[in-house]
C-alpha cells in the first residue's frame, strides 16, 4: 500500500469540523456502547481497518464484550442483542448501503419504536459521521498501530 496525503494537514478546517459532528454526536445522550456498536458495524461493511481497530477498543473501555464484538456481524442471528440495537443497527447497515436498499419505511418504524425523535436524529447523525470517517480511512489508507512492532504499519 502507498503511503498517501495527511488530510489532517491537508484541510484542517475541514477536520475541525468532522471533530466537531464527532463532539456533538458523543455528546448528544446516546448510550456509548450502541454507538461503538454502530461504529464497528459501519466499518465491517466499509472495510475500514483503522476504524475497526479504533472502535472495538473503544467498545471493549465502554464494557462491551468480546463475544457481543465478535458476533457483530452476523446480529440477526444472535439472540445477544435487544431490540433498541436490532433496530440501530439495522438503521446503520440501510443507512451505510444507501444505494442498495435505501431507508425503507419498516426500518425507520423500528427506530421510532424504540428510540425517541430527536434519538432517531442523533443515530443517524452517528451513522453519517462514522460513514465519512470511514472514507477518510480507507480513502486515505490510514494504517491502524501493529501491536508487534508498537508502530504504525506502512
Amino acid at each position: 500500500m502507498h503511503k498517501r496525503l495527511n488530510y489532517v494537514k491537508a484541510s484542517p478546517a475541514a477536520y475541525k469540523a468532522m471533530l466537531a459532528l464527532q463532539a456533538a454526536v458523543e455528546g448528544a445522550g446516546l448510550d456509548k456502547p450502541l454507538l461503538e456498536l454502530l461504529k464497528i458495524r459501519a466499518s465491517q461493511i466499509n472495510k475500514c481497518a483503522f476504524c475497526l481497530h479504533m472502535h472495538t477498543r473503544d467498545a471493549r473501555k465502554a464494557g462491551e464484550t468480546e463475544e457481543r464484538i465478535y458476533l457483530l456481524e452476523v446480529w440477526r442471528e444472535s439472540s445477544f442483542y435487544s431490540a433498541r440495537e436490532r433496530a440501530a443497527l439495522a438503521w446503520t447497515e440501510a443507512l451505510t448501503l444507501l444505494p442498495q436498499q435505501g431507508a425503507p419505511d419498516e426500518l425507520y418504524a423500528d427506530m421510532l419504536a424504540q428510540f425517541s425523535e430527536a434519538e432517531v436524529v442523533n443515530v443517524t447523525l452517528a451513522i453519517g459521521a462514522i460513514n465519512a470517517w470511514n472514507r477518510l480511512g480507507v480513502g486515505f489508507a490510514l494504517q491502524h498501530p501493529n501491536p508487534a512492532t508498537r508502530t504504525v504499519a506502512a
